[in-house]
């Protein structure tokens, strides 16, 4: 049955679908809106008790509902002395450990490269070749908000044009180069440690990736690789601080994270599994 819900996947239209849900999810279909959305909570256990709004009928799309904020005080930032790194999102940890000869460990017989996660140009991946990674996946019922880890000068942003696999555990375990092969947005940023990259993960029915300072990235970028470059420095340059919103999902999906050789070590207790909040200790620097 895995292999037929995996095989499925290639012959979805998963573009066309993941378009067709977004349009949806914008919607304000006033009380289809909120059947879905209690429907939804339902199935995927949702705990709307930290939710800022935790009516649903406060939500007038789904999208409003997915996005949600959550009451501060639920995620306060644990990893908060200087040489701590925070968790960006709730979720589960996919994947973590060493960069080897540029690849990532995807799952059990599948890596993938570094360079062509991050768009295809080396002088990208030098920074991270020896470096460290992280994985985490965002299950349904997660907040969806995407935040620093640590303090950050925006440098690059990369759209990568791609497929819409799901991002799923089943998935990650028998599609060759999924993180690698799906319609991504990749950030690069300045910290007191050397350069950090992280990539937003699209998959299928994600509606929309979007980051703080530019709104919606995707969709519709189109079929080929897109670049920004932004200051390092002066009045134009973007800053951000450990624990600030960088970006969201709008439905599930995944982000990679990668660190420079010798900036960092993950926390003790820190496994593959391992169920994440924001704003608790992910590592420390070196």
């Amino acid at each position: 049955m895995d292999q037929i819900k995996v095989k499925a996947q290639y012959l979805t239209p998963k573009h066309l679908l993941s378009r067709l849900v977004g349009k949806f999810a914008a919607a304000r279909a006033g009380w289809f809106t909120q059947i879905f959305i209690k429907s939804f909570i339902k199935q995927y256990k949702v705990d709307m008790s930290e939710a800022v709004l935790e009516n649903p009928s406060d939500y007038a799309s789904f999208n409003e509902f997915f996005t949600r904020y959550l009451k501060p005080e639920l995620r306060p930032l644990k990893a908060s002395e200087e040489h701590q790194l925070a968790h960006p999102v709730d979720g589960a940890v996919s994947q973590f450990g060493d960069i080897l000869e540029g690849r990532i460990f995807q799952a059990k017989g599948h890596d993938y490269s570094l360079t062509e996660l991050l768009g295809g140009d080396p002088r990208d991946s030098n920074a991270f070749k020896n470096g460290k990674f992280a994985t985490i996946y965002l299950a349904p019922k997660d907040y969806h908000r995407i935040h620093m880890p640590c303090d950050g000068v925006l440098r690059k942003m990369i759209y990568v044009p791609g497929d819409l696999f799901s991002v799923n555990p089943l998935t990650a375990a028998n599609v060759p180069n999924l993180f690698a092969r799906n319609e991504r947005v990749v950030t690069i940023f300045d910290t007191e440690f050397g350069q950090f990259a992280m990539v937003l993960v699209g998959a299928t029915i994600v509606a929309s990736i979007g980051t703080v300072w530019s709104g919606t990235v995707t969709p519709p970028c189109g079929p080929k690789v897109h670049s920004w470059s932004y200051p390092g420095s002066g009045s134009n340059a973007l800053t951000l601080k450990k624990g600030d919103e960088m970006g969201h999902f709008k439905l599930g999906s995944t982000v990679v994270m990668a660190f420079p050789e010798d900036a960092m070590e993950f926390a003790d207790d820190l496994t593959a599994t391992s169920t994440t909040r924001m704003g608790e200790i992910l590592g420390t620097r070196s």
